[in-house]
């Protein structure tokens, strides 16, 4: 009489593990593209929002012109009503004195007549791939080795 086994044996189980790697070796860098591909398209959508800001604030305070600083753009604290200080055209985030969103850090320079904003991968070749620059033209341009100019190719 032949006893019956119920269960799997070692060899099934490593079987399963194996395919189990397999396919996740084959998932994961795809999962990793598209986390860079979301985050650079949230740096992009970010740049729009500032050409618009900008060009908002500049139409709303024009002894002024453009904003110096991120802060400018950003909300009011509390229930106060905008100023040139706080224009309430950005939120917190877009905002802020040194801005992050979606792996990608940002900076400016200002002058009453002329504006740049770059975007940089915070950890370049992980959160994002390509550098993005624009101006008061409104065009998003980019570069995948350094960081972007006017120069660089437009999206």
């Amino acid at each position: 009489m032949q006893r019956k086994q119920k269960g799997f044996t070692l060899i099934e189980l490593l079987i399963v593990v194996a395919i189990i790697l397999i396919i996740a070796a084959i998932a994961i860098p795809n999962l990793l593209r598209s986390r860079m591909a979301a985050n650079e398209a949230s740096a992009v959508g970010a740049l729009r929002t500032y050409n618009t800001a900008m060009i908002t604030y500049s139409s709303t305070y024009p002894s002024i012109g453009f904003a110096a600083a991120f802060t400018n753009l950003g909300p009011p604290s509390g229930t106060a009503t905008p100023t040139s200080t706080s224009a309430g055209l950005v939120d917190n985030v877009l905002g802020a004195a040194s801005p992050v969103k979606a792996g990608y850090n940002f900076t400016m320079t200002s002058s009453t007549s002329a504006y740049t904003f770059n975007g940089a991968p915070a950890t370049p070749g992980s959160t994002g791939i390509r550098y993005f620059y624009t101006d008061q033209s409104g065009v998003i341009r980019y570069n995948t080795t350094a960081a972007a100019g006017s120069g660089d190719s437009p999206l």
